[in-house]
């Protein structure tokens, strides 16, 4: 049950941050390259861990996103080096004459990623236990905390698997866009959970978001409460603790076993994180998003129930032939559609069936609750489908009052609302972006956020997180398809709920845009491999942090 007041502080704060026709939320209106942020948190005096050299496949291929069972690889510093490469490290660098950057595979706004991931373990072969922070620049692990006696961590752990730990350093964002970024976090938050989950299901792993864990148990495993820690270094607040390895408790940790054996383990802290601006500026209203929407402890959410649809859903076109991790590795976000492609109807359909929650299948385990986001389809090219307004309810109970398509897999739910032309709908809804209009078809996810918050505030959040897994699986499903997708966070919040309020059963909120088609590249840009420079930089990080390889 959400604290009134702190309920009414996140609807303030959900309204402060809209964007409208006529008024943008507060943000800085223009980009201040004196204090961009690091895009790379490091440790001072924290000794690091070189991880294997990255690679670039996987050896399974993509169809293990539907189902397809792979055999679990060990767990070992080899194969928890493949789970953080191929979900949070680097994807390629980008380059403009001078100027250049990394992508990685998990998508931010506007790449500037403000999620940090954390390893938490009794120990693995190889590994010292304790608890570690990945470095993608460097795909490296620093040893931020050492364990005096780790046999008390090993005596509470449930099962062969490690915790990983993700944070927001909201500054990031905020940089770029003001008050809205505390939203922008959320979303990257929820692409990381599946960015994970799927790159463990390569591996024949599970990967299960802890819903019982309390920001306030998360922030001492992570170091984050550590008054010494950060100095006038940039803040990180916990985010979401999972569970990943081969394999699965039976039911979630209890997490004030894990807590009390992790003091009980002595934890010793070393490093001092970076500073990544030389400055920074408060935007109105985000302190009090997060101080709302903290989560207290709870009792875990039940798992999801059996699937009622059919056991795996239909392939995609390059399910078979495109490896896992290459896959991962080559998802992008376009930049502009050259509104020509279509997408076939019977690859919509396969795409929207990924979509949909089933025990097992990633990413779902990781977003284990009944499903609450549901998406506005504006179809633009699909061939086989008129375009118009469609809505896909995700067993959601967002069902709306239109017509059942013809063709369409009955268990999809899905119903047309309106015929027509909606691409000038589209492009207006997404702040006049004219890749919501020129692909195949753009996306908006609503949810029934006020009722969420009745429940408990941190369903902000939570709500934020499955729109950013929905969206990771339209990335990868684009791909799969041949094309390419974009997430889009800058939308007019009132424009796609007020035109659908009539087909809708309840009053619904809009979190997250999405668009998919056939991309234009931009030939100025050159593209290098990720990790070509790898010896050098970690030659060059040396330092306090200095590199200790794995046998």
């Amino acid at each position: 049950m959400s604290h009134p007041d702190a309920r009414a502080e996140l609807i303030a704060y959900h309204r402060l941050s809209s964007h409208a026709p006529d008024r943008y939320a507060p943000g800085p209106g223009h980009l201040d390259w004196a204090t961009q942020p690091d895009p790379f948190r490091r440790y001072a005096g924290a000794p690091r861990i070189d991880l294997p050299e990255p690679e670039e496949r996987l050896g399974v291929p993509a169809a293990v996103l539907a189902g397809n069972q792979v055999p679990a690889q060990p767990l070992e510093p080899a194969t928890l080096g493949r789970l953080l490469r191929f979900s949070l490290g680097l994807a390629a660098w980008k380059q403009w004459g001078e100027s250049r950057w990394s992508l990685r595979c998990n998508p931010s706004s506007g790449n500037l990623h403000p999620t940090e991931a954390y390893v938490v373990t009794p120990g693995l072969p190889g590994l010292a236990p304790g608890v570690h922070h990945y470095v993608s620049l460097l795909h490296a692990l620093e040893h931020r905390a050492t364990l005096a006696r780790p046999e008390a961590l090993t005596a509470a752990w449930p099962a062969e698997g490690v915790l990983v730990g993700l944070t927001g350093i909201v500054w990031r964002e905020a940089w770029k866009y003001g008050t809205r970024a505390w939203r922008y976090c959320q979303l990257d938050a929820g692409h990381a959970l599946a960015a994970l989950a799927c790159a463990a299901a390569a591996l024949g792993w599970r990967a299960r978001l802890l819903t019982a864990f309390g920001d306030a148990q998360i922030a001492p495993l992570l170091g984050l409460d550590r008054a010494d820690g950060h100095g006038e270094a940039e803040p990180e607040t916990p985010e979401a603790l999972l569970w990943v390895g081969p394999e699965a408790p039976g039911q979630e940790p209890d997490p004030a076993r894990i807590e009390a054996a992790f003091r009980l383990a002595g934890p010793r802290w070393q490093g001092r994180p970076n500073r990544l601006s030389p400055r920074r500026r408060e935007w109105p209203g985000i302190a009090e998003a997060e101080r709302a929407a903290r989560k207290p402890p709870t009792p875990p959410v039940a798992p999801l129930s059996p699937a009622t649809g059919p056991p795996q859903p239909a392939a995609l076109p390059r399910d078979h032939t495109l490896d896992a991790g290459a896959l991962f590795l080559q998802r992008r976000s376009a930049v502009a559609f050259d509104a020509r492609t279509g997408l076939p109807a019977a690859h919509l359909w396969a795409l929207l069936d990924r979509l949909l929650h089933r025990p097992g299948l990633a990413p779902w385990d990781a977003v284990p609750w009944p499903p609450r986001v549901a998406l506005a389809l504006l179809v633009h090219r699909v061939e086989g489908l008129d375009p118009g307004v469609y809505l896909l309810p995700r067993g959601t109970g967002l069902e709306g009052r239109g017509e059942p398509v013809e063709g369409a897999p009955p268990h999809l739910g899905l119903v047309r609302l309106a015929p027509g032309d909606a691409r000038h709908f589209a492009r207006l809804a997404s702040c006049h972006q004219e890749i919501a209009a020129d692909g195949c078809l753009a996306f908006a996810m609503l949810a029934r956020l006020e009722a969420a918050l009745d429940e408990g505030c941190w369903w902000y959040r939570w709500l934020h997180w499955e729109a950013g897994a929905v969206g990771q699986m339209l990335y990868l499903g684009a791909e799969l398809c041949g094309l390419r997708g974009t997430g889009i966070g800058c939308f007019f919040d009132a424009l796609v709920p007020q035109a659908l309020g009539a087909a809708l059963p309840a009053p619904a909120s809009d979190l997250y845009h999405f668009t998919l088609g056939a991309p234009v590249e931009d030939r100025r840009l050159r593209t290098h491999p990720p990790y070509e420079g790898l010896a050098g930089w970690r030659q060059a990080a040396g330092g306090r942090g200095a590199a200790r390889p794995l046998a």
